[in-house]
């Protein structure tokens, strides 16, 4: 029996990633390594809440937007739910908080910032409020007496009314940041991310300077504190808390911490970075030990599997992992769109329904980035992903890898014809070969991207076009984003998605 060497890949990776972790880093009771969310999760805000954690990340134009996610143990999440459904704008970085029993989600967008409340953390959560103030990356604070604050990038910060709702007072600059020394190879001063702690006596303010992205040695956290939450701020003698040193290291442009205590009392923070040699994932949220010196300040662990390069295990946190339940694989059966996917630019809810076992989406625009292409961010270096599509009308579906409305390629199909799509440059590959059926599948190995269609599921024809997808990020294209992988209903009529499989490649 003749198998082809796709088939033996195909069955050598049939273990999809169960819960996010599981597929990206080996299953060790003591130890762990980073990244914890692998893929495109940048400016990681978190809560623990009891025994329980709480993330959420930047959502840019992805609606539904600020994914909760959850946790046992800071290592291993799943999903809860989106908290932002009304489109407002490229969402930032959010701060995720709790004050007196409700949770809160503060985040610039639009050039303003607003705040989603709920009374519990799996929602309903609220229309977004507009606080009408602008700068970005709010972080929230109170003061002994309840008083509550909003921080912002500009290193200020505005009081906020006692339910958190609205702006009370004018905006007061208190902090100007670490001198970053002159002959540093930074991208810019940019001081951003503001978060604050309270431990002890002293208010801890962890942000970021240096620049997002740019070089390698840009982005990097410092630290100050204070025994009012409102300044004046002493540097950390430790900064920088977190940098990269050299563009030889595996995590590249490190920043935008959050410090977070276990249940257990150890301290952690929880931050992003670019992976060496996979920029195009965005950036992937990560997490270090921290330790607390005698005097009072905090730094990265001194601990010998703390590993730069992510080569040695890292000591786990306290807790348990909750059971694996989460895949980006679906069915598309209902009744409900799953947490991970979003769509690009647009949130309307009359554009899908599910029928027929099937997420059947009405086609709209002329190609693939006005289409609102449904999303969800792959999490490895290798992997294969295909979708059965049945098409109707005079629609034409797709499967693409999508950075942002320019930067996009993938294998599409109208009712007889297999389509190739090069950056918005589209033509017949493979003429009169389907019958308004089709499965597509690419497969991409180290940012190399093969095609592939079936008109039967099991035979597989490849097309003769491929696509590198290495330049498909910020430093070359901006927007701070990361690879999607996402799936179009372009033109008029309807294009009904089932069996969605996304499979690592070791």
């Amino acid at each position: 029996m003749k198998v082809s060497i796709l088939t033996l890949l195909t069955l050598l990776s049939l273990t999809v990633n169960a819960q996010y972790q599981i597929s990206t880093k080996e299953k060790r009771n003591d130890c762990y390594v980073n990244p914890i969310f692998r893929g495109d999760y940048p400016d990681p805000s978190i809560l623990r809440d009891g025994s329980d954690y709480y993330i959420v990340h930047s959502s840019f134009e992805y609606y539904p937007g600020l994914m909760i996610w959850h946790s046992k143990d800071l290592i291993n999440w799943t999903p809860v739910t989106n908290a932002l459904h009304k489109y407002v704008g490229a969402v930032w970085a959010p701060d995720l908080v709790k004050y007196k029993n409700k949770y809160y989600i503060y985040f610039p967008a639009n050039n303003t910032n607003y705040v989603v409340t709920a009374n519990s953390i799996q929602g309903p959560w609220s229309e977004p409020v507009d606080l009408k103030i602008g700068n970005i990356d709010p972080g929230h604070v109170t003061d002994t007496k309840g008083k509550r604050y909003l921080y912002f990038s500009s290193g200020g910060y505005v009081p906020l009314s006692d339910d958190g709702l609205s702006v009370s007072g004018e905006f007061k600059h208190t902090y100007n940041g670490w001198p970053i020394p002159r002959d540093w190879t930074i991208e810019c001063f940019c001081m951003e991310g503001p978060k604050i702690t309270k431990r002890g006596e002293y208010y801890y303010l962890t942000v970021a300077e240096g620049g997002t992205a740019g070089p390698a040695t840009s982005h990097m956290i410092i630290s100050a504190r204070s025994k009012s939450p409102l300044g004046p701020w002493e540097n950390s003698p430790h900064n920088p808390i977190i940098r990269t040193n050299s563009s030889s290291e595996k995590w590249w442009s490190q920043g935008h911490g959050t410090l977070v205590d276990d249940a257990a009392g150890n301290w952690w923070m929880v931050y992003h970075g670019y992976e060496n040699g996979f920029y195009n994932m965005g950036r992937q949220t990560l997490l270090k030990p921290v330790e607390w010196t005698k005097d009072g300040w905090y730094k990265i662990a001194a601990d010998k599997n703390v590993n730069t390069n992510a080569v040695d295990c890292i000591a786990k946190p306290a807790g348990t992992a909750l059971p694996d339940v989460f895949s980006l694989s679906d069915k598309f059966d209902g009744p409900k769109l799953k947490t991970h996917w979003k769509f690009y630019s647009e949130y309307d809810t009359s554009r899908f329904r599910f029928v027929d076992k099937s997420l059947a989406i009405k086609a709209k625009g002329n190609g693939v980035p006005d289409s609102g292409p449904l999303v969800c961010v792959p999490s490895d270096h290798s992997y294969i992903v295909q979708v059965e599509l049945a098409i109707e009308g005079d629609a034409v579906g797709g499967l693409v890898i999508f950075y942002n409305n320019i930067a996009y390629s993938g294998i599409l199909a109208d009712k007889e014809n297999i389509l190739t799509n090069f950056k918005g440059w589209q033509f017949p590959t493979e003429k009169k070969v389907i019958q308004r059926h089709v499965t597509l599948r690419l497969r991409n190995i180290n940012n190399t991207v093969d095609m592939y269609y079936s008109t039967d599921g099991e035979k597989w024809t490849k097309t003769e076009n491929s696509f590198e997808v290495s330049s498909y990020n910020h430093n070359a294209l901006g927007g701070f984003l990361g690879l999607r992988v996402g799936l179009c209903s372009i033109g008029k009529g309807e294009v009904k998605f089932k069996n969605f499989i996304y499979q690592q490649l070791n």
